[in-house]
């Protein structure tokens, strides 16, 4: 893998390297020898971030949701302004300089990986002429798929896990691939919901007010409850906290983290309120929600 970004890591921030052993069984693995991830991360407002390759031995995506930066890339040192929405897409053996504007720091996922197949997922992806960057625009799906991936950190070395964030990397470069000709097609409304659903995905374990959401999309507090309400049929907060309480129902799935931390996890300091909140969404308590997941228990008892 390429050498990772020296960038010091803030704590709503996350880096994530494959081990070295695991890298070499997904290599080897028939399931996963085609493509296979090396690296995952997301830097949330990443000031002072930067990353110069002369030697790039993968294949890297960035995608940025806010905030914007500079690529220079290639042999003659092309630049682009990367701005919300963007995806770099760099192949193997590109030469590149990338950086975050200081007065406005990106947000970026990002992914390294490789494979006996990598280069014709890219292909798929049609990048015009020899530009590396796309304007995809913001689409909280494609977060949900870099935030799948994220969960490969909690695998503890288990190639199972592994192997299906393999298949989650595929999952990603297709999406990408059906979100290309749809771009240019989008509306103006239907971008700004999707800017808005991908801030709230993102901030997932956080609280997030609706002036922020507001801002997100420069209108007044009125207006925008307004307009989401209209598109959506329901309020930007309930449909944050469903977002938190799907990821909580995540978390209990696949993880066997206490009450207290999965709460802690989306957003909420005291588990207690948690609790009184996935009860009202999902009918029941989160701890009879896992004992359902282990058999343990009937949706009726309670």
């Amino acid at each position: 893998m390429s050498t990772p970004s020296s960038w010091p890591l803030p704590s709503e921030s996350i880096r994530f390297v494959l081990p070295r052993k695991m890298v070499s069984r997904l290599r080897e693995h028939p399931l996963s020898e085609q493509l296979y991830p090396l690296g995952v991360g997301y830097y949330q407002l990443a000031r002072g971030h930067a990353m110069q390759r002369e030697q790039h031995d993968d294949y890297l995506l960035i995608y940025c949701l806010e905030g914007a930066g500079k690529l220079e890339y290639g042999e003659k040192g092309k630049r682009r302004i990367i701005r919300p929405g963007d995806l770099i897409v760099l192949p193997r053996n590109t030469p590149h300089h990338y950086w975050t504007e200081q007065k406005n720091p990106w947000s970026i996922y990002w992914i390294h990986f490789d494979g006996s197949l990598a280069q014709d997922f890219l292909d798929q992806l049609e990048t015009e002429g020899d530009s590396p960057v796309l304007s995809l625009g913001i689409h909280s799906r494609l977060v949900t798929d870099f935030e799948a991936l994220l969960d490969a950190r909690q695998a503890r070395h288990h190639l199972a896990s592994y192997l299906h964030s393999a298949n989650q990397l595929r999952q990603l470069l297709t999406h990408i691939a059906l979100l290309r000709p749809l771009a240019r097609q989008q509306q103006e409304e239907a971008l700004d919901l999707e800017k808005v659903h991908s801030l709230m995905q993102t901030r997932l374990h956080e609280q997030l007010d609706v002036e922020t959401l507001a801002a997100a999309v420069s209108l007044s507090k009125f207006h925008f409850i307004k307009k989401y309400k209209t598109l959506t049929g329901t309020t930007p907060i309930n449909h944050f906290i469903q977002l938190k309480i799907e990821r909580a129902c995540h978390l209990l799935d696949v993880t066997n983290k206490g009450i207290k931390e999965i709460a802690w996890a989306v957003g909420y300091e005291d588990a207690y309120y948690f609790s009184r909140i996935f009860r009202k969404m999902m009918g029941i308590s989160p701890t009879h929600y896992r004992e359902m997941r282990l058999g343990r228990s009937s949706y009726t008892e309670d």
